[in-house]
């Protein structure tokens, strides 16, 4: 398993904490460190000891704070099982039962159940706070209204080094970088579900997303992949470094790939797909939902370096007669592809582009006037769709306009570039990159 070292959060904006356990003082004071257990005594109420502690078991589900399930300690040979239930104090120095009850059978954790320091000591978790990834160097229980929970993991390096040194000096440890388990996500490979943090997940930006799936080892994005929202994931996607992207996507399954490209815009999307290896991308191809399938498999076969292999198809058409209303109505249905739409496209009983109106010169029109009362100067800009990247540049730069219709022969409006996309482009191109003075 890749183990990644923990990010600083000096480079990370830090989110805000509320309603962290490790926020009460009656918690922290309570701490007991998970690899410091390991090895101490278990005994009975009079004080005999029955075995050594292995590991501490906490159980599976949606519970913010895992609750302890027991512990597995040595006897003799065997591994038993000590359920919570006899378990009469949990301490830094070990544990004291209070029945001698055992279950001396070999423990073999159940579906519900995670082991600390088999599944998640020294894995990598998500710290959705701090939006980093951290290796978890040692866990903390604490006491919590009569019940032993998981509550912390130190990520600091010195709780490495503390693991090595004699018992007694991991008795009673001091945490040096400790996170809020409530702050933690983990994975089904290494702890707790990920289907509980669906929600702070879908509430980071896409370049925070972009930054924990870079970090990640393989295993562990996938399944942090899996429990984003397809909208999501095609966001940051679009934020990942190219190399990184192209790695997630030949690990990710024609399925999975298939419904975050058709969550994406049809220019991402194309460009997603060009970058996928050509068998891979029939496959996936075959796994898109049919309308949009149909509408990107033309844009494929289009030169990435020309106008109509850099346009997105999402176009907003109104005709002259419509009111504004209406077409305000429509452009309210399509808020998910708002950062790809600039203006309305009016066009002639054929299709033909007849003027190009802004969202802001629409927006401040009467409701009930029709539209053919906007179509005025300043005329649409406009390309062909075999255009070059030289003439949408020109384009854009002899017009000063956020963005330039692709239209076919007839004057049929085919797509739209933006100028972030131009930009883009030029930043990508070597060719086009002279044009700007960037070295290549």
């Amino acid at each position: 398993m890749k183990v990644t070292t923990v990010v600083s959060t000096a480079v990370r904006p830090m989110r805000r904490r509320h309603g962290r356990l490790l926020a009460l003082e009656q918690v922290r004071e309570r701490l007991v460190s998970v690899a410091g257990l390991v090895g101490r005594p278990v005994a009975l109420a009079d004080g005999r000891e029955v075995g050594r502690i292995v590991d501490v078991v906490v159980r599976r589900g949606t519970e913010q704070y895992p609750a302890v399930a027991g512990l597995v300690v040595r006897v003799g040979r065997r591994k038993a099982w000590v359920h919570a239930e006899v378990l009469g104090s949990l301490e830094s120095t070990g544990a004291r039962m209070n029945s001698a009850r055992l279950d001396v059978r070999d423990f073999e954790p159940r579906p519900d159940e995670v082991a600390l320091v088999r599944d998640v000591l020294d894995h990598q978790l998500v710290d959705v706070d701090g939006i980093q990834v951290v290796r978890a160097n040692d866990l903390y229980l604490a006491r919590v209204v009569d019940t032993e929970r998981l509550v912390g993991v130190e990520v600091g390096g010195r709780s490495l080094l503390r693991r090595l040194a004699p018992s007694w000096m991991r008795r009673a440890p001091v945490p040096e970088r400790l996170i809020d388990w409530g702050a933690i996500r983990s994975f089904e490979s290494g702890g707790v579900q990920l289907d509980r943090a669906r929600g702070d997940l879908e509430r980071l930006r896409p370049a925070d997303v972009a930054h924990l799936l870079e970090e990640l080892g393989r295993a562990q994005r996938q399944e942090l992949l899996a429990a984003l929202g397809d909208h999501l994931a095609a966001d940051a996607l679009e934020e990942m470094e190219e190399d990184e992207r192209d790695q997630l996507l030949r690990e990710t399954t024609p399925e999975r790939t298939a419904a975050i490209v058709a969550a994406m815009e049809p220019d991402e999307a194309v460009e997603t797909l060009r970058e996928i290896p050509a068998d891979q991308r029939s496959t996936v191809l075959r796994h898109l939902p049919a309308p949009v399938r149909e509408r990107l498999a033309p844009l494929l076969d289009l030169d990435p370096d020309v106008a109509g292999g850099m346009m997105t198809s999402t176009l907003v058409r109104a005709r002259a007669s419509e009111s504004v209303r209406e077409v305000i109505g429509r452009l309210a249905a399509l808020s998910d592809h708002r950062d790809d739409i600039d203006g309305v496209l009016v066009v002639d009983e054929r299709g033909v582009l007849v003027d190009d109106i802004s969202l802001f010169e629409l927006l401040m029109a009467d409701g009930d006037a029709p539209v053919e009362s906007l179509v005025g100067e300043p005329w649409p800009v406009t390309v062909s769709i075999d255009a070059s990247i030289d003439e949408v540049v020109d384009a854009v730069l002899g017009n000063r306009r956020s963005s330039v219709v692709v239209v076919d022969d007839e004057g049929r409006p085919e797509g739209r570039i933006l100028t972030d996309d131009v930009l883009d482009h030029l930043v990508t191109s070597p060719r086009s990159a002279r044009r700007v003075g960037r070295p290549t």
